[in-house]
């Protein structure tokens, strides 16, 4: 291969450039990226960042954000095409056409688009925000920094809660609406999610949940006019003067349009995250990898080797198959899971007790027929990762990735 084109700045994108020069790819090196920015790490948005004051404009709390220093970017050589983004890929994935109207020859082309935040229909608020972008955590914070506001946070999940915990740390009031009867119930099932959404009243937010929402409210203004409330589907209206939605995201697929790949809800890949053209493949968020689309650092992180290594064969001779896991931090806890849970799976709490968290924590297992499917811990990391270990070797010697014996 003469000439590789990453599509995504991401963490995903970077770490397939990494890849690709640590792999002996010595040929032409092409990066794209949406965003003006080189990559830089997200989970840090909805937590440090949003409490940093960067009102100085040192722009220390960004700095810290960047995934690479010069030096790297230096060693890796490769052309950064940076505010720019991909709109279509050739019938014969041979090239990637921008929506500048340059079209990028390619040999192989790594696609790492990533995700974006769903948003609410209807019409647009000042004060109302996703976050999922550096942008997005930029204005956000703005909102933030005007004095005590009345923050409603749509969506239970991982972003809602982080976000949550970090408004309510700055002192706002804080509340969040969750549809599901429990947040984080899909992930965690019903009875170590209840541990979770127990966290948001020992940090001082309210939770309402198992009620959607109906709309937002603003004052009178024309397309500038500010939020005002949340009105939710059992006619409560919440006041509001910033509203936060986080209710997921949606895989960057739409320049894919008209490719010869096939798309549904994510790029499909096989288990070696190459799509339908041996010279194409996807990694992170925007890649379906054998059935699976996980929005996970780690995914990020460690489908690139497999990937980058498959590309470079032109077929498909190792498997990405890197055990599930992920954290959050909410109010001045570590959340960590690893594994997968099947419906069904017992629980199994290792240490602490599920009724007083701010005794030290809580590790808990899921099982099934007798073997370990996945963790929970909530602050205790070091018993945690024992588990965590012994889950991915089993997950590595199992090609079901069914666990390992108790």
């Amino acid at each position: 291969m003469r000439t590789v084109v990453v599509v995504g700045a991401s963490l995903a994108g970077l770490y397939a450039a990494r890849e690709l020069r640590a792999q002996g790819f010595d040929g032409r090196l092409v990066v794209v990226g949406a965003e003006p920015h080189q990559p830089y790490d997200r989970p840090p948005l909805s937590k440090e960042f949003l409490a940093k004051d960067d009102a100085d404009g040192g722009g220390q709390g960004e700095r810290q954000l960047a995934l690479c220093d010069p030096e790297e970017i230096t060693e890796l050589a490769a052309e950064w095409i940076l505010g720019t983004r991909a709109c279509a890929l050739d019938a014969r994935g041979r090239g990637v056409v921008l929506d500048d109207g340059r079209a990028l020859a390619a040999d192989g082309v790594v696609i790492a688009t990533g995700a974006s935040a769903r948003r609410l229909p209807g019409p647009s608020y000042a004060g109302v925000h996703v976050l999922r972008t550096l942008d997005d955590a930029r204005a956000l914070r703005a909102d933030l920094t005007r004095g005590p506001r009345r923050v409603v946070v749509i969506g239970g999940g991982f972003i809602g809660a982080e976000t949550t915990s970090s408004c309510a740390a700055l002192g706002h009031d804080v509340t969040v609406v969750e549809a599901a009867p429990l947040p984080l119930a899909a992930q965690l099932g019903a009875e170590l999610a209840s541990v979770c959404a127990r966290l948001h009243a020992r940090g001082g937010a309210r939770l309402l949940t198992g009620v959607g929402v109906a709309a937002l409210r603003g004052a009178p203004g024309g397309p500038e006019a500010a939020v005002t409330g949340v009105e939710l589907a059992d006619g409560r209206l919440l006041p509001a003067d910033v509203v936060v939605v986080g209710i997921g995201a949606i895989p960057n697929t739409g320049w894919l349009v008209g490719s010869p790949l096939a798309v549904a809800d994510g790029v499909l890949c096989d288990d070696g995250c190459v799509t339908a053209l041996p010279q194409v493949v996807a990694v992170g968020d925007v890649a379906r990898v054998g059935g699976v689309r996980a929005e996970h650092w780690t995914s990020a992180t460690e489908q690139p080797r497999v990937a980058v290594r498959n590309l470079l064969a032109g077929r498909t001779v190792e498997a990405a198959r890197p055990l599930p896991y992920f954290w959050s931090d909410q109010y001045g806890s570590r959340v960590q899971f690893a594994g997968r849970r099947g419906e069904g799976d017992t629980v199994r709490v290792i240490e602490g007790s599920p009724d007083v968290l701010d005794e030290g924590g809580l590790l808990a297992v899921y099982e099934r027929a007798g073997r370990t499917t996945a963790a929970l811990s909530i602050d205790r990391a070091r018993p945690f990762m024992k588990v965590r270990r012994a889950l991915a070797a089993a997950w590595a010697a199992d090609a079901t990735g069914g666990g390992f014996a108790a």
